[in-house]
């Protein structure tokens, strides 16, 4: 396993970060393929032996729960200060105002089993609430020891910008993250918010960086209870499965020239482009095997260029 810096913070990453939201009670009702605390231990434990240290949850990831999952897996195999945990705030009452800001670490500190979060990112943009609240209250968080480093997710780059400027300011901790939607059949943020990444040294940790899978084989959708259900990732890509396809059978001519997986090949393009630690959601600790295979994987410039050449605009997913 390689490591990488986030941004200019102290956080070591692996270049894999094990996305969490596969955690947690499916009662909650968030999701139906979310995996018990057992399931969960045996994902987590696989993940250290491979030398990832970087986890990725949320304060409404199965209401709650995948916190817990996850300090239950963590305390029963690793210190504390081995691994880099990042958690979110957002999607919950008060959204990003300081109040809520100030609940919500709290409580996931609680859930986690932790005095202090690595990573604490706000999962959205807050329209509702100044933009200076926030990050005042983020900055406190820093201050006060319960957060080493805050990151942001999706938006738009203009937000992002703003956020970061008022932060510069005022004195306060800016972000050394960010967890945008981008993969070879999502690629907009190419257009604003990853050149605004890279001038202010904010490193990219992208999320469904397989498309929920759709770059990872060549069936378009796999016979899987997640496949089957999940709605979020169908109204991301399957409104566009027949250009994008295409894109995906030039994932499979690379794979099959190289002899590697195409989760492999998705993975060596994120690589490329700099992305410091792509976020995997997994059900099954051998997905984990297979993408770590990605770490050392190197594309030619020519075939970055074969698998980008038949992207078109899409709409907009994430940042709303």
């Amino acid at each position: 396993m390689e490591y990488v810096k986030l941004g200019e913070s102290d956080l070591r990453v692996s270049r894999l970060c094990v996305g969490c939201m596969s955690f947690g009670d499916p009662a909650s009702k968030m999701h139906a393929w979310t995996l018990d605390p057992d399931q969960t231990e045996a994902i987590v434990a696989h993940a250290l032996d491979l030398g990832i240290n970087f986890f990725d949850t949320a304060n409404t990831y199965s209401a709650g729960t995948s916190e817990q999952y996850l300090a239950r897996a963590l305390k029963k195999h690793v210190s504390r200060d081995k691994v880099v945990i990042a958690t979110k705030v957002y999607f919950n009452e008060g959204h990003l105002s300081a109040k809520a800001i100030q609940r919500e670490i709290d409580m996931s500190l609680k859930r986690l089993e932790t005095d202090y979060v690595d990573l604490y990112i706000i999962h959205r943009f807050d329209y509702e609430t100044p933009v200076e609240q926030t990050m005042q209250a983020l900055d406190g968080l820093v201050r006060a020891g319960k957060v080493r480093a805050i990151g942001a997710s999706a938006m738009y780059g203009y937000q992002f910008y703003n956020m970061q400027l008022a932060a510069e300011k005022n004195g306060w901790t800016k972000f050394v993250s960010m967890q945008n939607h981008y993969n070879l059949l999502y690629r907009e943020d190419e257009r604003e918010m990853i050149p605004i990444c890279r001038q202010m040294n904010v490193s990219l940790t992208p999320y469904s960086p397989l498309a929920a899978g759709r770059l990872s084989r060549l069936e378009w959708k796999a016979d899987t209870m997640r496949s089957q259900t999940d709605k979020v990732a169908h109204s991301k890509y399957d409104s566009t499965q027949q250009q994008d396809y295409e894109i995906v059978k030039r994932v499979h001519e690379i794979s099959e020239k190289y002899g590697i997986t195409m989760t492999q090949t998705s993975l060596a393009w994120q690589f490329h482009k700099g992305v410091a630690s792509p976020i995997i959601g997994a059900t099954k600790a051998g997905y984990f095997d297979d993408a770590a295979g990605a770490v050392g994987v190197k594309l030619a410039d020519e075939d970055v260029s074969y698998l980008e050449e038949l992207y078109v605009p899409h709409r907009i997913m994430g940042a709303i």
